[in-house]
């Protein structure tokens, strides 16, 4: 597993260790069972003909389905609505911290376009610090992300952070993290789109609070400076929903 930076990834991969735990329990117990099979009806035991219609014979399989499905399913379903009800999905908690940081992602082929606020705090302005496959976030602060596409569907994937969501034209899709270990970790694109689909990796740079703060109102300034009004295309921004 990529090493994981952020603050709820752990919840992710405990469910990916109680399904390999769940996994190798079910494994073993059925190779006891063959085995136990090949031993107990060897050529000395008598063969008989069982047409599987014994009380017996529906009662053992449908209680060895309803056990695997409560106690395996009924264990990942609950753990993972959990999860996903109260952290990932559960954008107030990340919105009500107050030096959340937000960003808006355009997808196509192949590149992310990222667009932040800039210092008067409001999207779609001549200060917006906008950049090319290369996001940049202070360490233990919510990152908001609202991600759209202009072309295919796309899947914006941060491995270190344990999330991923895909990318649709013609709709805003959102996501949080927040990380916890500064560094350099990978984006990717999990969603084939397209020839040069290889070609959609960004970086993500995690950064301390001053180092962030002091990047970010310089490249708000730059922004500001080579604001260009009758560049069309430089103001693909959308209203923060």
């Amino acid at each position: 597993m990529p090493f994981d930076a952020s603050l709820d990834g752990h919840r992710i991969d405990r469910l990916v260790h109680v399904s390999l735990v769940f996994m190798i329990v079910l494994l073993a117990v059925m190779i006891g069972w063959m085995v136990y099979a090949c031993l107990r009806h060897g050529r000395r035991h008598a063969a008989t003909c069982d047409d599987g219609n014994s009380h017996r014979a529906k009662i053992l399989p449908l209680g060895i389905a309803g056990f695997v499905l409560f106690i395996v399913d009924g264990n990942l379903l609950m753990n993972s609505t959990h999860d996903m009800e109260q952290i990932f999905w559960n954008f107030p908690r990340a919105e009500a911290h107050p030096e959340a940081v937000r960003i808006e992602v355009n997808a196509h082929q192949w590149a992310w376009d990222a667009r932040y606020p800039g210092a008067d705090g409001k999207f779609n302005t001549a200060d917006d610090i906008v950049v090319l496959n290369d996001l940049r976030v202070p360490v233990n602060v919510p990152i908001l992300f609202e991600l759209s596409s202009v072309d295919v569907i796309h899947s914006f994937y941060l491995p270190s952070f344990r999330t991923k969501i895909d990318v649709v034209p013609g709709q805003l899709s959102k996501l949080w993290v927040q990380a916890q270990k500064t560094g350099e970790y990978e984006i990717g694109c999990a969603q084939h789109c397209g020839v040069n689909h290889y070609k959609m990796r960004g970086l993500l740079t995690v950064l301390p609070h001053e180092e962030f703060r002091d990047w970010a109102q310089e490249a708000s300034a730059q922004s500001a400076r080579a604001y260009d009004l009758a560049d069309r295309t430089a103001h693909w921004g959308w209203d923060w929903k």
